[in-house]
């Protein structure tokens, strides 16, 4: 009995000795497999570098000038299409006060003249009528004078009452109504004091109405020729005073919104490359164009020696108030694509290829509107180079 109990001892120890052997042998195959594996993570491909960036050797950083954004005085501006027009109110449009003929024209486009001077002969039948009526009030009036002078005489020998004195003045008060009345016709149809002292000194009729220039200036349009039958309503010409002018454009509603008069303008003539003209605007419209949706604006233009001509094109320059806006030097920009860049240092030989959003170019500026922080440096000469080495790295570690 004691006999198989030491054997089934010695058989148990044994099996527990050759278990522990197995468990040896498989730890040792495990270190052996970590070993193999080892080597092989170690040549394990790491993630890429970032293509935007760029660790740059000291040569080239001498070639960088790096800075920080700066900021100016910015007033935006928007160019507009304008064109210089007449002052219309120095402008005088000439007519005929009768309907008639032109018989007599003295006046071409782009002459100088002087007030009263005589611009054109009409042949008017109606200026005839309107004499023949004075001439019949005056006729009455002096009939009517002489009335009353017999009345008084006849009252003064009691031949007839003073019923009857009273009746031949009130036909003279008529009479002389009459006679103003018609001569004040004959100073709307245009004669003049001594015109009509002439026809009722002489009793003779002139047909011919003379027109004269009522100021002093340019013609600038004339709308008639000889023979030609006008009406009274109807322009002869146009004089205008070319000594100012207007400076129009039509300015789009949607830049028009903080447009006001005492705005800052410049402005250049097509006609005169390089000649910019400062002024301020003088007038908005209230009223947007319906068809073009434009809003009208001018700007008085003093013309003392008249070198500007109406109708000459220019373009106008509406300037915002200036406002302190960030800026960047336009050698700092590298385009890529349809955007804008630039290279922001982000270590003390490394730089960053951020997109940016920039506004309009003053000078050698651009204005930031996005991208930049405020104490962030960037490269502010030599980006085109810097961008050149990065897509040269970039293409050798594709």
């Amino acid at each position: 009995m004691w006999s198989m109990i030491l054997a089934m001892r010695k058989l148990s120890v044994t099996i527990a000795f050759v278990l522990l052997a197995g468990t040896g042998c498989n730890r040792g195959g495990s270190q052996q497999t970590a070993s193999a594996a080892g080597p092989a993570g170690a040549v394990a491909p790491q993630a890429k570098s970032n293509p935007m960036e760029i660790e740059v050797t000291e040569t080239l950083m001498q070639r960088l000038k790096l800075g920080e954004p700066s900021y100016s005085q910015i007033g935006a501006s928007i160019s507009v299409a304008a064109r210089l027009e007449v002052d219309e109110t120095r402008v005088a449009r000439v007519g005929s006060p009768v309907m008639g003929r032109i018989i007599e024209l003295d006046v071409l486009e782009g002459q100088q003249v002087t007030a009263g001077q005589l611009l054109a002969v009409v042949n008017s039948t109606g200026l005839s009528g309107a004499q023949l009526a004075y001439m019949k009030a005056l006729s009455q009036e002096q009939l009517a004078e002489r009335a009353v002078g017999r009345a008084q005489q006849l009252l003064d020998a009691g031949v007839i009452g003073s019923a009857e004195l009273r009746r031949r003045e009130a036909e003279l008060s008529q009479a002389t109504a009459e006679v103003t009345g018609t001569r004040d016709e004959l100073v709307v149809l245009g004669l003049s004091d001594e015109a009509i002292a002439r026809v009722r000194d002489t009793r003779t009729i002139d047909s011919k109405a003379r027109v004269l220039a009522s100021r002093s200036g340019t013609v600038v349009q004339r709308r008639v020729t000889v023979g030609q039958v006008i009406q009274s309503a109807d322009t002869l010409a146009e004089i205008a005073d070319l000594s100012s002018l207007w400076l129009v454009a039509d300015v789009p509603e949607q830049a028009a919104g903080s447009l006001v008069a005492g705005q800052t303008v410049e402005a250049e003539i097509a006609a005169m490359p390089g000649h910019v003209i400062h002024g301020k605007i003088s007038f908005v419209s209230a009223i947007v164009n319906a068809e073009t949706r434009t809003i009208r604006a001018r700007m008085d233009l003093p013309n003392p020696n008249q070198k500007y001509k109406p109708s000459m094109l220019a373009t106008m320059a509406l300037k915002d108030p200036t406002q302190m806006k960030q800026v960047v030097p336009v050698t700092a920009v590298v385009r890529e694509g349809n955007t804008e860049h630039v290279f922001v240092q982000v270590g003390p030989s490394r730089f960053l290829l951020r997109p940016v959003t920039l506004g309009e170019q003053f000078g050698n500026q651009r204005v930031v509107i996005d991208g930049i922080r405020s104490g962030e440096r960037i490269v502010t000469d030599g980006a085109f180079h810097l961008n050149n080495e990065r897509v040269r790295l970039a293409i050798q570690g594709a």
